[in-house]
């Protein structure tokens, strides 16, 4: 699964990276970014057909739902039944994204507690987390974006923390994933399978860091700085 992670890259990396037409003005750096949080996520304009930034929750809430706290537990979505799923099958054909980070926590049991790790590209590179996203629409004429991470089985690196990743797009394939900002047929969606998969073992690292991080009030550096195990 995907349940914390982090983003702290510059405005330039950002826009170079997901190829934005216009950058975000503002971005302050996460260390801590937890569920029902605000999150950043790049998906296509329907009008200009140009990527462009956009914030939403975490937590995909469907656009029929009476309850928006339903996003809460809806922050992944397996990859392999996401075009089955009533929650996510319309975002899936019409809302896909790409949600940065620069990398992801997961926990491991060890003595009867439980160790976090910092799991990021061997490289440094910011990942492209497979996404999708929905408008809501409230009684009373609110609108609240949302979001959700699709998850993959674990490649060896990740395994060893747990049997689930979240998907990790390659560049190259961020216009397929992303589409043209429209509705994709069967054929197309199909065809989507396949950038579903977990990332190379080889190309990613991880590392133990202190259980500061398990507290989503908590926020900085410290966040990831690496650790005796």
């Amino acid at each position: 699964m995907c349940g914390r992670f982090a983003l702290y890259v510059t405005l330039e990396e950002l826009a170079d990276y997901f190829g934005l037409s216009e950058p975000p003005t503002q971005l302050a750096p996460r260390y801590n970014i937890a569920p029902t949080q605000p999150v950043g996520l790049v998906r296509v304009n329907a009008q200009s057909q140009e990527r462009e930034w956009a914030l939403a929750l975490w937590g995909l809430i469907p656009s029929w739902s009476k309850d928006p706290t339903i996003g809460a537990r809806m922050i992944n979505a397996r990859a392999e039944t996401v075009d089955e799923k009533p929650a996510f099958r319309a975002a899936f054909k019409r809302r896909r994204c790409i949600i940065p980070a620069s990398g992801f926590y997961e926990w491991k049991k060890v003595n009867g507690g439980k160790q976090p790790y910092f799991i990021t590209a061997v490289d440094g590179e910011p990942l492209g987390l497979a996404g999708l996203w929905e408008s809501w629409n409230g009684p009373n004429g609110e609108t609240l974006e949302s979001c959700t991470i699709l998850t993959t089985d674990a490649n060896e690196t990740v395994a060893a923390l747990h049997d689930r990743m979240p998907v990790i797009l390659a560049p190259e394939d961020y216009d397929e994933w992303l589409g043209a900002g429209k509705d994709s047929t069967p054929a197309e969606l199909s065809q989507l399978k396949h950038l579903l998969r977990p990332f190379p073992a080889d190309r990613m690292t991880l590392y133990p860091v202190s259980t500061y991080v398990n507290s989503p009030r908590n926020e900085g550096e410290a966040c990831i700085e690496r650790v005796e195990e």
